[in-house]
């Protein structure tokens, strides 16, 4: 389609263009919610398992932290790799490949014995886990268009809050099973928690289309409509190959974004059932108290994501969320003394960075494409996750050296400061939201 019949196209979606959109979201969305609520709960749920794990295993609050952040390196390293796959084989078969391996792995926990086995199957989960969340933002690019991006990228991150909302009192609860036929309640907790994904993989390896062109669920008049609103889009400064987009600075700057908020994110969500513990609550109680940030956090990214989708200011609002998880953190050091405010604290960084996940991800698609979406979206969060090896192994470092969290959590701070320079920064970069 010509520049100029591009221009022709309104950019707000026709009704017709709507009830299209809604039917494709109906169609895929629940099972890739579902999915990735499965995928960040086999990621996080270390967090619950800790409770009892780290005592059985002999694990310090260093090597507990250092474990539970090597995950992400591995999954930096295969990250660009398995999204170039996912490009090559589609989306329907590689994502079920992660699911499935991450599943089998996730479960193997179960054979953990001590340090050293505790971070070779934290390496091997990282590995299997690489590129499916990029893989999905990718695979979201060829079904929607940027008018409906935000709410679709928030209901897919409701995965992370929604993962410990649903995952943290069960986990809990999970960990009463202590010695059920001879097992640990934690390794009970990673056997009925890492089986679904392996389920859900060959579902999605049943259910899914790789493009609309290929989806039974579309008539033809359908794929031509999602065929011509999308070819319609005309992206600012548009990178389509692979090793360009790498190298583009709004890729890198993007990634640097997502690095200091994801350092935040997984900081606090590793360790808030440790911080709740610290209050003498039982083992159940922590999990459903860990839970409420995330409700909260749930009803504020989809409200949120209308106003992004209404308004089109991506970036302020982006730097809106990351200022909400700063003063959460400074909050909760303040008044660490007082457990509901510091929890109301942290529950604001927890809403601050799940927010900020849904918004972050509709910037790249407006200037990356085609392969080099691929890899530029890889390599943005690739760099980014590494933040979620700094966060846990920080706040374990600091709660060795000082037997407080608190000058984790301040340090914490620090880096959503960074984060929101960062993203005001973006307008320099790019003018057109």
């Amino acid at each position: 389609m010509s520049q100029a019949a591009s221009a022709a196209l309104p950019a707000e979606l026709t009704p017709e263009e709507n009830r299209v959109f809604a039917k494709i979201a109906w169609r895929i969305m629940p099972l890739l919610v579902l999915a990735y609520i499965v995928n960040f709960l086999d990621r996080t749920n270390v967090g619950v398992a800790a409770l009892t794990m780290n005592k059985d295993l002999g694990l310090t609050a260093t090597q507990f932290g250092l474990g539970a952040g090597l995950l992400f390196a591995s999954y930096c390293l295969c990250e660009v790799p398995s999204n170039l796959a996912l490009y090559k084989f589609g989306a329907r078969r590689w994502l079920a490949r992660i699911m499935i391996t991450w599943g089998l792995i996730s479960a193997g926990t179960v054979f953990v014995t001590g340090a050293q086995s505790f971070y070779v199957l934290r390496l091997l989960l990282g590995a299997a886990e690489a590129g499916f969340f990029p893989g999905v933002a990718f695979f979201l690019t060829l079904w929607f268009p940027a008018a409906y991006r935000a709410r679709i990228y928030a209901w897919f991150l409701l995965g992370v809050p929604a993962s410990s909302m649903i995952g943290s009192p069960i986990s809990g609860l999970l960990l009463g099973m202590n010695g059920v036929w001879g097992f640990a309640g934690w390794k009970w907790l990673f056997v009925v928690e890492g089986l679904p994904a392996v389920i859900l993989g060959v579902i999605i390896l049943v259910m899914l289309a790789d493009t609309p062109q290929s989806a039974l669920f579309l008539t033809q008049d359908e794929k031509d409509l999602v065929a011509r609103r999308l070819a319609s889009e005309v992206k600012e400064g548009e990178k389509r190959q692979f090793w360009a987009s790498l190298g583009d600075r709004r890729v890198l700057l993007l990634a640097l974004i997502q690095f200091t908020f994801i350092v935040g994110s997984y900081g606090v969500g590793i360790f808030l059932p440790q911080i709740v513990k610290a209050q003498h609550f039982s083992n159940a109680e922590v999990g459903f108290i860990t839970a409420i940030p995330s409700l909260v956090a749930c009803v504020a990214m989809v409200l949120w994501a209308k106003v992004v989708d209404r308004t089109g200011k991506k970036i302020v609002n982006l730097a809106l969320t990351n200022i909400l998880s700063f003063g959460g953190f400074v909050l909760a050091v303040w008044m660490s003394d007082n457990f509901l405010i510091a929890m109301l604290g942290l529950t604001c960084v927890v809403v601050g960075t799940a927010t900020a996940r849904g918004i972050f991800w509709t910037i790249p698609p407006r200037f990356l494409g085609g392969v080099g979406a691929a890899g530029g979206l890889a390599l943005i969060n690739s760099i980014g996750v590494i933040g979620g090896f700094v966060g846990p192994y920080m706040m374990g470092y600091a709660q060795d050296a000082t037997g407080s969290t608190n000058a984790g959590l301040l340090a914490l701070s620090g880096f959503l400061a960074v984060s929101t320079v960062a993203t005001l920064c973006l307008k320099f970069f790019i003018k057109a939201e």
